[in-house]
């Protein structure tokens, strides 16, 4: 539910929205702040973030809005917090935030089920051909039941490698036990030994050795100084040429050139995506591959789970205008 307003004296906050959210969303918004939002759902420009930021108190800006260190300069004094809608915050400076005064907050936690599930899918997806079964079917091309066609894989028993294991990698690894999977994972530090007992899962400390030895790597991890290209073209050609990697956290974790080069030449059997390295600007050839699977950033969409984001920012907002510190505040290096 929805938090209820209680009564106040001071003045409401000056509430800048630059997407269109969920419909319920932006009414509980208009009832608590004076808020504005976007007639329609284009992208604002970054003349248009400025000008935001210089005429409110809060901006809830979302992944799409890539807000750095010069435009914080130009945004005035006004703006006392950025609401981000959504978990990611890596478009957002927030040292530079910080350094001006302005908090930053996000949304964790709240996508990591839907996000676990479409990794499942993608994995389903390209191992078993959904994508060119559809196609076919689509087209009216299927002549009917055959022993040798569609022959794709089978799950159960693959070694699937985990690359960051969060809450969504540990989602994932809870899936794919279900699936018979043989879990294995690295990270930055290393789980439990209660938790890797309870997911199954076997650490690697070693990237590189992990990668040569798992059927099917799911990248799970965020977008970081230190994670950029963190699978670039030397460890790509660790992967066996039967393994399938998979993509729902973020796309420059991956050298999308490297990457289709090797799909293309047949060193890598698949590969499902839901993001890219240039956001919605794809590498073309990566269309032409039937053993892609690409999808358009979907692995958050789900009604229920952009309805429980929008709650936790107007949750932040609150809290911040009734001077308390934001329950997701962005802490920098903590990322």
């Amino acid at each position: 539910m929805m938090i209820a307003s209680a009564p106040s004296s001071r003045p409401r906050l000056k509430v800048a929205v630059t997407r269109r959210l969920p419909e319920a969303v932006e009414t509980r918004m208009k009832e608590l702040f004076d808020v504005s939002l976007r007639p329609d759902d284009s992208r604002m420009s970054r003349d248009e973030l400025v000008a935001a930021m210089r005429d409110s108190d809060v901006l809830v800006p979302t992944i799409t809005d890539r807000i750095d260190a010069n435009m914080l300069a130009q945004g005035g004094e006004r703006l006392k917090l950025i609401a981000n809608y959504g978990a990611g915050v890596d478009h957002i400076d927030v040292a530079s935030a910080r350094q001006r005064g302005v908090l930053v907050s996000n949304t964790p936690g709240v996508v990591t089920e839907d996000t676990a599930d479409m990794t499942m899918a993608l994995i389903l997806a390209v191992t078993r051909r959904i994508p060119e079964g559809l196609a076919e079917m689509q087209a009216g091309r299927w002549k009917g039941w055959s022993p040798v066609s569609h022959l794709g894989g089978r799950v159960g028993g693959r070694r699937l490698g985990i690359l960051g294991m969060g809450r969504i990698g540990q989602a994932v690894a809870r899936r794919a036990n279900a699936f018979g999977m043989q879990v294995h994972y690295h990270n930055r530090k290393r789980l439990r030994s209660e938790t890797e007992a309870e997911l199954q899962a076997t650490y690697w400390e070693s990237l590189d050795q992990m990668l040569a030895r798992m059927d099917i790597i799911s990248i799970n991890a965020p977008h970081t100084p230190s994670t950029f290209h963190l699978l670039n073209a030397r460890r790509l050609k660790l992967l066996k040429p039967s393994a399938v990697i998979v993509n729902t956290s973020r796309g420059e974790v991956i050298d999308e050139n490297a990457l289709t080069r090797m799909l293309r030449a047949g060193e890598i059997a698949g590969a499902g995506l839901d993001v890219f390295e240039h956001g919605h600007e794809i590498n073309p050839r990566l269309r032409e591959l039937p053993n892609v699977v690409l999808l358009p950033h979907m692995g958050s969409a789900t009604v229920e789970g952009r309805a429980e984001m929008g709650e936790k920012v107007i949750i932040n907002i609150k809290t911040f205008a009734d001077g308390h510190r934001p329950p997701d505040l962005v802490v920098p290096g903590m990322m």
